[in-house]
């Protein structure tokens, strides 16, 4: 069977190519080994999909190339999927620093792709392992063998993903197909991650598992303000995800929790105001119960501000405010929202996506080397790359 085109990989990204390489009057077929389309789609955001974010911006991308990005990320924008969100009436909302989520299901951004995909006739393979690809030097068509068909097509789609969240069926299939044309593929690691504690560090911590806090967490200059959680393996939460696509093995994280108050301060305010309450009556009106039992001796706890010396208000803020702690691990592809390296960009026209050793091969989506913050980059990115391939298909 002969198409113009072909991708592999029913994702945000396979999906946003297949929709505008069909409106340009396309012949495309998807092809997945997955039993339904946009899995990542369908888990994310809690279920309802941060589907982008206000404020998209390229040094909100992860690359050795950090100028990669840019082009596709101007030409189609985060208000560029939100108007086609709104076409379809999507209900959404913004949670916190931009990140826009539907209120209903993600499968509601699933379905209006899957609804463009039917306007255009666009044929979805489900169930269809590729087994092997090769290039007729001749004809220049790609010849896609499955464990039911072959195809022909003019021009072939990379689009399936990266190595996070294996139970969903992510695999290195892309950077296989990569290596096998020749083209290079950078290191990969877990990214966007929960960090696992030493053993001692665990059974230390064990205690606070649920407990939920906001905090600035920073490591090797980068910082982020948003909630962690700790959970009876590590440390979770928003701000934890963010910091750990820069952190490296035996690296500290440095910890503020709640950096909305100078805790120092704070203490010194209800002293001159002269506070005769404990100071486990001050530290639990600004941090969960069971984090100041845990970080403050009980005998210091029932002390009056009133007696506290400067020396021992600066040590209590620095218990709180200037925690260090050094994760042993993260906890690899298994929980990772995304995979940090992939397809080198050094391979790939950032215009077209389009191999700049291959003709009529090309990559998009999470399995190159770009990789966005938590909050609906990776999201963006999809939609971005795979409308830029797509005209030039």
């Amino acid at each position: 069977m002969k198409q113009q085109v072909i991708i592999i990989g029913a994702g945000a990204s396979g999906l946003m190519c297949a929709i505008e390489a069909a409106k340009r009057g396309k012949n495309v077929l998807v092809i997945d080994h997955a039993n339904k389309v946009g899995k990542k789609i369908l888990m994310s955001g809690g279920g309802r999909c941060n589907f982008t974010n206000y404020y998209v911006a390229p040094e909100k991308f992860l690359s050795q190339n950090a100028h990669f990005c840019k082009s596709a990320l101007t030409r189609y924008t985060q208000w560029d999927f939100i108007s086609l969100v709104e076409r379809y009436q999507l209900q959404y909302h913004e949670k916190t620093l931009g990140q826009l989520f539907c209120n209903g299901k993600s499968k509601e951004i699933v379905d209006i792709l899957l609804d463009e995909c039917k306007a255009y006739n666009i044929t979805i393979k489900l169930n269809t392992k590729v087994t092997k690809i090769n290039k007729n030097a001749q004809t220049e068509n790609f010849s896609v063998t499955t464990n039911d068909c072959q195809y022909l097509a003019d021009k072939l789609v990379i689009a399936t993903g990266g190595l996070s969240i294996p139970t969903m069926g992510a695999s290195g299939f892309g950077y296989d197909i990569a290596r096998e044309f020749g083209l290079k593929v950078l290191p990969t690691r877990a990214a966007l991650v929960p960090f696992v504690l030493s053993e001692k560090d665990k059974r230390l911590y064990s205690e606070l598992a649920g407990v939920s806090v906001f905090a600035n967490v920073s490591c090797n200059q980068m910082s982020f303000e948003e909630n962690i959680l700790f959970t009876h393996r590590g440390l979770s939460g928003p701000a934890i995800l963010q910091i750990s696509s820069f952190w490296q093995p035996k690296d500290h994280i440095t910890v503020t929790l709640r950096p909305d108050i100078a805790l120092v301060e704070y203490i010194l305010k209800q002293q001159k105001e002269g506070s005769k309450q404990q100071l486990k009556t001050i530290l639990e009106s600004v941090f969960p119960k069971r984090l100041v039992s845990h970080f403050v001796d009980e005998k210091l706890l029932s002390s009056k501000i009133a007696a506290l010396k400067a020396i021992d208000i600066q040590n209590i803020s620095d218990l709180f405010q200037k925690w260090q702690i050094m994760p042993c691990s993260t906890e690899g592809y298994r929980t990772a929202e995304v995979t940090l390296g992939g397809v080198s960009t050094d391979e790939i026209s950032s215009k077209t996506f389009e191999s700049n050793k291959v003709k009529g091969l090309y990559f998009i989506g999470e399995v190159l080397d770009v990789t966005g913050w938590l909050g609906g980059y990776n999201f963006q990115w999809a939609w971005a790359s795979g409308w830029a391939a797509a005209q030039a298909l």
